[in-house]
């Protein structure tokens, strides 16, 4: 009898056990590509807000269109852009920037990058077509011409303003302020701190 009984806990227990193992095998390959997909939608998810907030709040990458920033730059060459750093320090005189374009007509960018050549307090002027600031002829390794374009007539750059040029300093190549005037900080987006593309230039600014 107690074997009879033995024999009979075994086999329900055999039978219970198989139960279990080939319901499991029947839910899992069936669920296995919904936690699959939810765990893709999930990641996906958290990448995109985090680059969304470096994009926005820390860099940028921006692409050089058109010749004013040459022989530093040229066209189709990408740039990072640092934007936080100017919450905490001021452009700097020789700073490559990206700035909203401040000009109208039909030629206007929606960005531009330029370089940084008096900041507040400083008297820019152009005098034999040479670059002068506080009345000292400026020091410009970046070019490869003297100024093509006619005289500048001297200004003083106002608080919260900058002077910017490209370093394309052939006739014409180059819309700065000296066509648009000074521009104000918040127009300013970042500082261009490396060329990452093409990898043969890769450099810090």
């Amino acid at each position: 009898m107690d074997r009879e009984l033995e024999g009979e806990f075994m086999r329900s227990r055999k039978q219970r056990y198989r139960s279990v193992t080939h319901h499991g095998s029947k839910l899992q390959p069936g669920n296995r590509w919904i936690l699959d997909l939810r765990d893709w939608v999930i990641t996906a998810a958290i990448v995109f807000g985090f680059m969304s907030l470096l994009n926005l709040f820390i860099f940028n990458i921006s692409t050089v269109v058109g010749q004013s920033m040459q022989p530093t730059l040229v066209e189709g060459e990408k740039l990072i852009i640092n934007k936080i750093t100017l919450s905490f320090a001021n452009p700097s005189r020789g700073d490559v920037i990206v700035l909203h374009d401040p000009s109208t007509g039909p030629d206007r960018k929606e960005y531009l990058v330029k370089r940084v050549i008096g900041i507040p307090g400083d008297f820019i002027e152009v005098q034999g077509h040479k670059l002068y600031v506080n009345g000292e002829m400026a020091d410009e390794p970046y070019i490869d011409t003297e100024i093509q374009d006619p005289d500048f007539l001297g200004l003083t750059v106002e608080k919260g303003s900058y002077f910017v040029m490209g370093d394309n300093r052939h006739a014409g190549a180059s819309k700065d302020s000296r066509y648009f005037g000074t521009v104000p900080q918040k127009s300013i987006v970042g500082k261009a701190v490396y060329i990452w593309w093409p990898l043969s230039k890769l450099n810090s600014l």
